[in-house]
């Protein structure tokens, strides 16, 4: 019984350790904040009207879906020891491109033109992808440059696509992608869900998770031992781009409109955050796609919870910035071992020894 009680605390340990564990805390303890002003938000029903699932936690599900895109990719490319700037931006000229395409076929039940829409926004985003890949294995400038020129290029490029106006097309198909259900659950979710586990299969049951980390660690080492950097630099950098592709679509495909100077509108932040929270090192050399995902959906619920709670706009980054930092400080090894040492009662001194008394032998002796 001693052991088995051991073993479950042992288990829990590892839990609690896992720096992703108090990003779970914290969700849990945002929508206990919530269920505190209304005791029936967490309620789930079914619309009457369209029989799909209605409340809460349907809203954060499907907010969370473009967060967990790019939060997927930035992870990738963080663990090389890279950063990129610029997921938010080909969020917006993937949503450029899809409305845009969508408005000149006119075509408001072609699910061909729905599929054109996706796959030409998903390259287009690729070929973004691939010159900050190009930027930074072949030219060799640092990842912060060259996706801070594709962030401020991107939107460029947006406006040039939609002629500087806002974009707005009529296809159902398109649409059914970011507000349909199956199931009674979002459309959008279970995609991006599905592609997490793609990503996750793909980089965790082969080589390619061990290499991405050991370009992070020390590239000169790892060309040395037979890996190929500039290829994985620019695989990370396409994937990025494409997830964050993915991400637009689904952001436009909400009100099937592409708002240039808001579509993924400072998203990067929020996916550096989302992988920081899941425990990432922005050193690079270590990632965690479970994490990723934990982060997204806390900064989806964080932000449900500010308007949920009617935070004014002025507060809101300094309440969202209170709740971070709280996250972060709880996840430091340094700060736990603070408080743990802080708690442990102080060593009381052993007790002296008492000399025994001599005997007749030893005293003749």
């Amino acid at each position: 019984m001693s052991g088995q009680t051991s073993g479950a605390a042992s288990v829990l340990r590892d839990i609690i350790r896992k720096p992703y564990f108090w990003g779970i805390i914290a969700i849990v303890a945002l929508l206990l904040l919530n269920v505190l002003k209304d005791p029936s938000y967490l309620a789930v029903s079914v619309s009457p009207s369209t029989g799909y699932l209605v409340g809460n936690l349907i809203d954060i599900m499907r907010y969370s879906a473009p967060i967990l895109m790019i939060a997927i990719g930035m992870s990738l490319v963080i663990a090389t020891g890279g950063i990129d700037l610029s997921v938010g931006s080909i969020m917006a000229v993937s949503g450029a491109v899809s409305m845009q395409l969508l408005s000149n076929v006119d075509a408001s039940t072609s699910v061909s033109a729905a599929l054109a829409a996706v796959g030409l926004a998903i390259l287009i985003s690729a070929l973004l992808g691939a010159v900050n890949g190009a930027l930074v294995a072949y030219i060799g400038l640092q990842p912060f440059i060259s996706t801070l020129i594709m962030m401020l290029a991107g939107r460029g490029i947006a406006k040039v696509i939609t002629s500087g106006q806002n974009t707005a097309a009529s296809n159902e198909p398109f649409r059914w992608i970011a507000n349909g259900f199956i199931f009674g659950l979002p459309v959008i979710f279970l995609i991006a869900i599905i592609i997490v586990i793609i990503v996750s299969v793909v980089v965790r049951k082969s080589a390619l998770g061990l290499m991405i980390e050991a370009i992070g660690i020390n590239p000169k080492a790892s060309r040395m031992a037979g890996i190929k950097p500039r290829g994985l630099l620019m695989t990370v950098y396409i994937a990025s781009a494409s997830l964050a592709g993915v991400a637009g679509i689904f952001s436009v495909g909400t009100v099937m409109t592409v708002d240039i100077s808001r579509t993924g509108y400072q998203m990067e932040l929020d996916a550096i955050l989302a992988v920081v929270i899941g425990g990432a090192s922005l050193a690079g050399g270590k990632f965690s796609l479970g994490g990723a995902v934990v982060g997204a959906l806390l900064i989806a619920t964080l932000d449900k919870t500010v308007l949920f709670l009617g935070i004014s706009s002025s507060a809101t980054p300094a309440f969202k910035a209170i709740v971070i930092v709280a996250l972060c400080l709880l996840q430091s090894r340094r700060v736990r071992a603070w408080f743990v040492t802080r708690r442990k009662p102080p060593l009381s001194p052993p007790p002296p020894k008492q000399k025994t008394p001599a005997t007749a032998q030893e005293v003749s002796a």
